[in-house]
């Protein structure tokens, strides 16, 4: 099943709701980064949730990105997604190793510890909105829950999951987010909430062969839901050569100067996508000239 998130409304628009399916963008990022079990756990969910909020956003052009900072030792995790279902990310510490938790578990609290959660939405202003959060378990989900409460007054459940292989690839990944609208009633919020303590991980009904659409259908049984879109997504960055030249000339000639004096190649290495890119003492003059205009 190839990864994809899709929106949803019910209970006449009481409810919204997304879920995604992200088995290959997690794989792709854990091959990126070669990140250790638990690295990949936590930035797998910390991708599937910017997935889906990368869609609530607004506009084709606007950025989200989520932020984590801990003390615990992966160091801390940072995501960003667009509008289109394109999501990125990277791992402080990729090789990361701790043991399981006291529930068998990848110990994903365990390796972020106590810190912050950040979501920055940049929707073309001339400061990006910034929302944070205190840590409440470090599982994200519960985190992405609370911030949603405290910082848009949204009342949310947030569930996601990674589950790997014994080789160490991911088997599953994913998620959903089912918010309530303002003015949803009582009845909506009671049987909503039955609904959320019956169901196991979301990464056992992905297992079980549940698409996103039925995932939120088990979810919303009984209050109507109605699929409104569907969007394909991708771990995807858009880093290249051309891009990075940019950014060596933003520097300055005297720092391209020092960099050429050294008399040996540089090697500029993209946090995102762990993509390295090469430049020979010849290409830094060239720049050099760039920079000099």
């Amino acid at each position: 099943m190839a990864d994809y998130i899709v929106r949803a409304t019910a209970a006449q628009g009481q409810i919204r709701a997304f879920a995604v399916t992200a088995r290959d963008l997690v794989e792709k990022a854990r091959q990126s980064h070669n990140t250790s079990p638990v690295a990949t756990a936590a930035l797998g969910r910390l991708l599937a949730a910017g997935a889906m909020m990368g869609r609530m956003m607004k506009n084709e052009d606007d950025l989200l990105t989520l932020k984590i900072e801990g003390d615990g030792p992966i160091g801390g995790l940072t995501v960003t997604a667009d509008f289109k279902g394109n999501v990125k990310g990277y791992v402080n510490n990729p090789v990361v190793v701790l043991p399981c938790n006291d529930k068998g578990k990848l110990d994903v609290a365990g390796a972020l510890g106590i810190g912050v959660l950040s979501v920055i939405q940049d929707v073309g202003l001339k400061e990006p909105y910034v929302g944070q959060t205190i840590l409440v378990s470090g599982e994200i989900a519960e985190d992405l829950t609370y911030y949603y409460a405290t910082s848009e007054q949204t009342p949310s459940s947030v569930a996601l999951g990674v589950l790997m292989n014994k080789d160490n690839t991911v088997k599953q990944a994913g998620g959903f987010i089912i918010q309530l609208m303002p003015g949803a009633g009582e009845d909506i919020i009671s049987a909503l909430e039955t609904r959320l303590g019956e169901i196991s991980s979301v990464t056992s009904l992905l297992d079980q062969g549940m698409t996103p659409e039925g995932i939120l259908e088990l979810l919303l049984k009984g209050m109507d839901p109605e699929i409104t879109d569907r969007t394909d997504t991708r771990f995807y960055c858009s880093c290249d050569k051309k891009r990075v030249e940019k950014a060596l000339v933003s520097i300055g000639k005297k720092e391209l100067q020092d960099m050429i004096d050294d008399g040996k190649p540089i090697e500029i290495n993209c946090h995102f996508c762990n993509t390295n890119y090469e430049f020979s003492v010849e290409e830094l003059c060239s720049l050099l000239e760039k920079a000099g205009r």
